[in-house]
This record gives structure tokens, C-alpha cells and sequence, in this order.
């Protein structure tokens, strides 16, 4: 099957997002599928093989964090000409309402086209307000997918419309099988405790977690704090004082370092606040075998199985978060008994399983239609913009 994927987000600084696209076109590739993707980046970023860039992104403030888009004439027509050569069987585009590659490619095509939403957002005037601007639009897409039943309550109330849940995916046995790092191993006096996200996005909860620090300090005076992410947590972490020492900022890692990480930690932290639809990185923590602790959001409770597969505390409460981190800390035999919950119940997400969802979802309106092609009714529209 000849197959297109379209992200918005850049892969210049990847996130959620652009990984979830590049292990799903990986997978394919792997089974013997034509794969294509088209995503924002600069003509000189590296980039696989079969990723078109398609130019160089924009950022904009979206959903508590920052979206780096691409969109307007010279995107329309790398979007067109992309669309042109890939001769497609299906076209599965990510985030279609999004203004950039993936509303300009769902204006420009027609016939078998998947959506895939990852958005979860409780209230939206943005997206209620484009709605029936949108409408006809998406009212063009042949099946939609949302990543968890969060994203699906979003599209649902905000863009109309419903979505098969088909979850995110990961290479399970990468982060089960990774080599344990010394340096990141904790001991019982000197435990070593996880984060992992964008430093700078206050949604991630690394200042929840820093308020929590002192307590879990005063308990266990040996912990050390391993985060790992892009952006300055110097505002998050500057209260600390001398406490901060216990903490490590350790930049952005490559997916082996950080799968190294998850096996070697006594404990991963989520104390994120909000915004998140799924919840990657806890299933990536699970198959590592790191116990997780995480706020208890209704995306990662549902991860969690309620707590069955990891503690949760309450949403921004740091002294929450502290008493749970320390009875973690405290009890070896729970944290065993949670990772081994966790590793059998995270198989579910593995990409064997997730990704015969989707080809599911492919055969079936590849049935249905025929091959995708070229609107008529943006064409002319989309061609004067691009002249």
C-alpha cells in the first residue's frame, strides 16, 4: 500500500506528535508499505529518507505549549506537488484542523483520507469558533482516529463528528531490553527519581515537582532528581536553594539515553497540569520498568487503570505529590509489584498492535474509494494563492 502521513509540527524540535508519526511511517516501512511523510522543517535539518521537508516552521503559542506550523503559499504548493508524485492509496493526515501541512493537505485532496486527532482540550472559543469554517472540510475526511478517549471527547465537542480509539504507539521491547546506566541507578539511601519533558512549558509540572523537592529531601537527604527535556528549568528550580544540587538537568537525550534512563530510575514522575491527551511517556517509563507516579489527570489515569499500574497523586498538589513519592521510595515491594503490573498491561500499546489498528482503518476506506487525488473544488482557490 502507498501510504502519506502528514504532520503539522515541525520535526526541527520534535514532540509527541512527530514521533508518534515517525515510529507509525517506521512500522510500515517495516512491513513492506510505501510510506511518504510531509512535515515543517528546514531544508537543511537531517531527516530520514522518506520524510519530505516541507520548509521552515513557525512558532505559535497553542494549548499551554508552543506549535512550530508551517502554512501559507509556498507550503500550499510543496503540499500540492507532494500530494502529486505520491500517487497514494490512503492519505492520513494528523491534527486536519491545525492550520498548516495538514489543513492545507485536507483542502487539496480527495479520496481515501484518514485523521488522525491528538488534541485534548476540556474548552476551546479557537476551535468552536473555526468550526463551520472547517466543516466542509473535514466533512471530506473517510474515517477519523482520536489517540485516547480524551482527544475523542475534544473532537466530539468542539469539531462535531466521532473517532475509533486507536492508541499511541511504542516500541515496547526498546525501553524493556535497554541497558541500565550506573549513573542514573539510585541505591536505597540515594534513590534516583525521573522527569521527563519540555522545562520551560509550566504544564509539564516541573515547578510542582521542584516544590516537592525539600519534603522528599527530608526523608531520603541522598535523592537525586534526574530531568530530562529541552528548555531552561532555571525558573522552575530557582526557590530550591541548596537543595538544588540534588537535581541534574540533563538536556534532551537520544531515544537509547533516555530508554537507558527510564530502566535505571527507582521512580518516573509525570506531575503534569493539564493538556495532555494520552500520555507517551508513561507507557515508555512502563516498558522500562520504572515505577510511575503521576498527577492523576484523566488521560494518564486512564494509562494508569485508575492506579492499578502506577500511583497517582492530585493534579498540582506538590504535597501530594511528595507523601505519595516517599511511600513509593519507602516500599521496594510495591514498586515491584507496580512495574510488574505495568509490563504485562503495556503490551497493548506496543506498535505490533497499534499499528494493525490503523492498517484496519486503512483497508477499510481504501475499499471504499479510490485512489486519493486532487480537489476541483480548492484547486482554483489554492492556485491563485500559489500564483
Amino acid at each position: 500500500m502507498r501510504i502519506g502521513l502528514v504532520c503539522p509540527y515541525s520535526f526541527d524540535v520534535p514532540g509527541g506528535v512527530q514521533f508518534h508519526v515517525r515510529d507509525l511511517a517506521e512500522h510500515l516501512i517495516s512491513g513492506g508499505h510505501k510510506v511518504s511523510v510531509l512535515a515543517p522543517a528546514d531544508d537543511d535539518t537531517p531527516v530520514p529518507d522518506y520524510l519530505e521537508a516541507a520548509g521552515r516552521a513557525v512558532p505559535v503559542k497553542y494549548n499551554g505549549s508552543v506549535a512550530r506550523v508551517n502554512f501559507g503559499p509556498v507550503s500550499a504548493t510543496r503540499v500540492w506537488r507532494w500530494l502529486a508524485d505520491g500517487d497514494f492509496d490512503v492519505l492520513h493526515i494528523h491534527e486536519p484542523a491545525t492550520p498548516s501541512l495538514s489543513l492545507l493537505a485536507l483542502w487539496a485532496a480527495t479520496g481515501p483520507i484518514v485523521a488522525t486527532f491528538h488534541t485534548a482540550l476540556l474548552r476551546s472559543r479557537a476551535m468552536r469558533a473555526a468550526q463551520p469554517l472547517l466543516r466542509p472540510s473535514l466533512e471530506k475526511i473517510s474515517a477519523r482516529i482520536a489517540v485516547s478517549e480524551d482527544a475523542r471527547r475534544t473532537l466530539v465537542e468542539h469539531l462535531g463528528g466521532d473517532a475509533v480509539v486507536i492508541p499511541n504507539g511504542v516500541y515496547v521491547d526498546r525501553f524493556a531490553c535497554a541497558e541500565t546506566d550506573p549513573r542514573w541507578k539510585g541505591t536505597a539511601d540515594a534513590p534516583t527519581v525521573a522527569f521527563v519533558g519540555r522545562l520551560d512549558e509550566p504544564r509539564k509540572g516541573l515547578p510542582v515537582l521542584a516544590r516537592a523537592i525539600p519534603e522528599v529531601l527530608s526523608r531520603f537527604p541522598g535523592a537525586r532528581f534526574l530531568v530530562l527535556g529541552r528548555g531552561d528549568g532555571s525558573e522552575a528550580l530557582e526557590d530550591l536553594g541548596p537543595s538544588r544540587s540534588c537535581v541534574e538537568l540533563l538536556g534532551p537525550l537520544d531515544d537509547a539515553a533516555k530508554a537507558s534512563l527510564l530502566r535505571s530510575v527507582d521512580v518516573y514522575v509525570a506531575p503534569q497540569t493539564g493538556g495532555e491527551s494520552f500520555g507517551i511517556v508513561l507507557v515508555e517509563a512502563m516498558s522500562a520498568g520504572a515505577p510511575v507516579l503521576a498527577s492523576d489527570l484523566g488521560a494518564f489515569q486512564r494509562v494508569l487503570d485508575g492506579g492499578q499500574l502506577g500511583r497517582l497523586f492530585r493534579v498540582g498538589d506538590p504535597a501530594a505529590l511528595a507523601g505519595e513519592l516517599v511511600a513509593l521510595l519507602s516500599d521496594a515491594g510495591l514498586r515491584t509489584r507496580l512495574s510488574a503490573r505495568a509490563g504485562e498491561a503495556v503490551r497493548r500499546y506496543d506498535w505490533s498492535r497499534v499499528a494493525e489498528q490503523v492498517l484496519a482503518v486503512y483497508k477499510t476506506v481504501r475499499d471504499g474509494e479510490d485512489r486519493v487525488g486532487e480537489d476541483p473544488r480548492t484547486r482554483g482557490l489554492l492556485s491563485r494563492w500559489r500564483d
